[in-house]
């Protein structure tokens, strides 16, 4: 296991114990660090059980929208103050709604909007929580890092080709991986080191919002020369990304998908 004792990290995106970004917020804790957690108000009390069951400090966890600078600063000043420079944050956010994402609801009446038709405010909405937020929480950060800072985002292969039920999420991804790349170059001083994990599909509840999200699934279980992931493989990564190993990486794309992304056609078996 990675030591990171003494190490701060704080965590943006946790809803349940489904989330890959709670699956890093785990291994962040058992490696040794002192773990803090964003949550909206839905979530909180979900956030705040689970940090109690594993022994994690729930003074450390605060309700934070995105979208609020405000609450970020505060957020991260409560961190810093409390517990001291920040080593690691994990920007895990997402979110878009139906019209985004261009389905109808189970049971509706409604017809699914085409990808024409993706409303304007929704989808600066989504970009505003999806992308533009890394852009704030780095510029909150800057002065609370510590030497060698690592920041890591979670994207999908969605940025980069068609995946059916994903619409307007996928602009999203590419603009937050543009987003990272461009911050792994403004800090290109100080040593703060900015990449993003290219997850495969994981059953999460945000993903349970993907049209087809099953038919994917078993189509990637297929497809990908190692198979479906679990967010535990995405956990495992983001270790190595919250550790001194890669101290000398920044800018990049990590795919951890079982190969997925470099099939050009699907496999039948």
């Amino acid at each position: 296991m990675i030591n990171n004792q003494g190490k701060i990290a704080v965590v943006f995106g946790v809803r349940n114990d489904s989330s890959i970004a709670w699956n890093v917020a785990l291994k962040l804790h058992q490696s040794g660090c002192k773990v803090a957690l964003s949550c909206v108000p839905e979530t909180k009390g979900e956030v705040l059980f689970l940090m109690e069951k594993t022994g994690m400090n729930t003074r450390f966890a605060m309700e934070v929208d995105v979208r609020n600078e405000e609450q970020i600063t505060a957020f991260l000043k409560h961190v810093n103050n409390g517990l001291g420079p920040i080593d690691y944050i994990l920007h895990g956010v997402a979110f878009g709604n139906e019209r985004v994402l261009c389905y109808s609801i189970p049971g509706s009446a409604d017809t699914a909007p085409s990808y024409l038709d993706i409303p304007f405010e929704d989808l600066m909405d989504s970009f505003n929580i999806s992308a533009y937020s890394l852009l704030r929480i780095a510029r909150v950060a800057e002065p609370l890092f510590s030497k060698n800072a690592s920041i890591l985002t979670l994207t999908y292969n969605a940025s980069q080709k068609v995946m059916p039920g994903y619409a307007g999420m996928s602009i999203n991804k590419a603009a937050l991986e543009n987003i990272m790349m461009y911050l792994a170059s403004y800090f290109r001083g100080t040593n703060v080191r900015v990449n993003a994990i290219s997850a495969g599909l994981v059953m999460t509840t945000s993903s349970g919002g993907i049209s087809g999200v099953r038919k994917l699934r078993k189509a990637t279980k297929i497809a990908a020369p190692l198979g479906n992931i679990d967010a535990g493989d995405v956990g495992d990564t983001a270790l190595y990304y919250f550790s001194d190993l890669s101290k000398k990486v920044t800018g990049n794309i990590h795919y951890v998908d079982g190969g997925f992304n470099i099939m050009g056609v699907g496999i039948d078996e």
